[in-house]
């Protein structure tokens, strides 16, 4: 299919005399936008697994404890991208805490690494406040009686209540709610407590200290640990050793916090075997295969983890390539190959190929359907597109079966073939 005529990123800001956003930029190269609003407007077909995941994993599943991997592949344009943003745009709906990054951006090979992302993403101190609240709670009191710019102990002082029996049960209620649950390392149990009494104003925590455990928390290096041992903390530095567990801890503060869960979406992890001088991250063998080893572990240790879910999304060329690709590393492909393959779609499989799911979702209509939406959606960002034909969508779905790109990415460049005016 000729693109000669979809406008480029220069085009654009010649016409319109300003910058092209990162939006607009996503739908003129095919790619799934950032906007959630946008997202949904551009959904077509794929409610047949999003709303399935979100029935079965989100609102069931990983919100009771349960967890999961699930790796999605395609060519592309197929879709992998799309997919991951909507079933993250939908967890936060129902209230899960998500963490969204590409392998062109985190080093995989080191888990610490994908660790650390994690941790900046979630706030953990976001979270701690909310188990703060539940700790008043706890003690009798409700959270919105305390003023604004108050402690929890302002307030009771306030109220000539902060006696010693109230001080007591506060301590009582951090060691019960992180120092008594055995699914959360002790040290991070230890820093999550000191941090919540930091909040609730007992035990006093000031503030270079704050900052020294949550920058150990964070994997920062420049904090000594011998700084943290007068807090009582015994720690060890995050490493990849030890990292999943320091993972799972976190997901244990984040349920408590009052979320869901935790869901966590890694795409573009084809630049494993990516040979480009242009990618930012260069995998060597060693470190591809350090990369599937830490995926490895953490398909063995997913059970020990709860109220999380991961989302990997790679070309399928990191499937079909048997020399450096997932296959070449047998420890990993026994455990996420599908050993049954039956006619029909399986919404429940660890692998989910979006080639195999566009050849059963999007026919002719679904397609022309898709090329609607593109359009309206194009338009609105200043980017001439039309709806296509029947004859245009049966085009698509007939090249589809033997090209490199799929189903989506074509219908956005068919919609986009028009005469430009620059």
């Amino acid at each position: 299919m000729d693109t000669n005529n979809i406008l480029t990123e220069t085009d654009y800001a010649v016409k319109n005399e300003e910058p092209m956003d990162k939006n607009t930029a996503a739908l003129l190269q095919g790619r799934a936008p950032d906007d959630t609003d946008l997202l949904d407007r551009l959904t077509v077909g794929l409610p047949f697994l999003t709303d399935f995941w979100d029935e079965k994993y989100l609102k069931e599943y990983i919100c009771r404890g349960g967890s999961k991997i699930k790796f999605i592949t395609g060519r592309s344009g197929s879709g992998k991208s799309h997919l991951m943003k909507q079933m993250a745009a939908m967890a936060r709906k129902d209230n899960y805490l998500t963490a969204e990054f590409s392998a062109r951006d985190i080093w995989l090979h080191d888990f610490r690494e994908i660790y650390a992302e994690i941790f900046r993403q979630c706030d953990l101190m976001r979270c701690l406040e909310k188990c703060a609240d539940q700790v008043i709670r706890n003690c009798g009191f409700s959270p919105e009686n305390v003023p604004e710019g108050f402690t929890f102990m302002d307030y009771l002082s306030q109220e000539n209540l902060a006696d010693a029996l109230t001080r007591r049960e506060i301590r009582l209620q951090l060691k019960q709610m992180f120092l008594d649950d055995p699914l959360i390392d002790n040290n991070f149990a230890l820093a999550c407590s000191l941090l919540t009494g930091g909040i609730l104003g007992h035990p006093l925590l000031e503030e270079q200290n704050k900052n020294l455990l949550l920058g150990w928390l964070g994997t920062d290096t420049s904090v000594k640990i011998t700084s943290l041992r007068p807090l009582g903390l015994s720690p060890a530095r995050i490493t990849k050793l030890n990292a999943r567990h320091m993972l799972r801890s976190l997901a244990q503060v984040i349920h408590k916090g009052g979320y869901s869960g935790l869901i966590v979406a890694i795409d573009d992890m084809e630049i494993l075997i990516g040979k480009s001088s242009l990618n930012p991250l260069h995998y060597t063998k060693m470190r591809r295969e350090d990369t599937y080893e830490s995926i490895r572990q953490l398909i063995d240790d997913i059970d020990s983890l709860k109220n999380i879910m991961f989302l990997f999304g790679f070309g399928r060329e990191l499937l079909d390539n048997e020399s450096s690709g997932i296959k070449s590393y047998q420890a990993l492909w026994m455990r996420i190959q599908n050993e049954i393959i039956s006619q029909r779609f399986n919404r429940f499989a660890d692998i989910v190929d979006m080639d195999r799911l566009g050849d059963q979702l999007y026919t002719p209509p679904v397609i022309m359907k898709m090329s609607e939406n593109f359009s309206q959606a194009a338009n609105a960002l200043g980017i001439s597109a039309h709806p296509i034909d029947m004859k245009t969508a049966e085009t698509i779905r007939g090249k589809s079966v033997t090209g490199n790109i799929s189903i989506p990415r074509l219908t956005c460049y068919a919609a986009m073939k028009v005469e430009t005016d620059v």
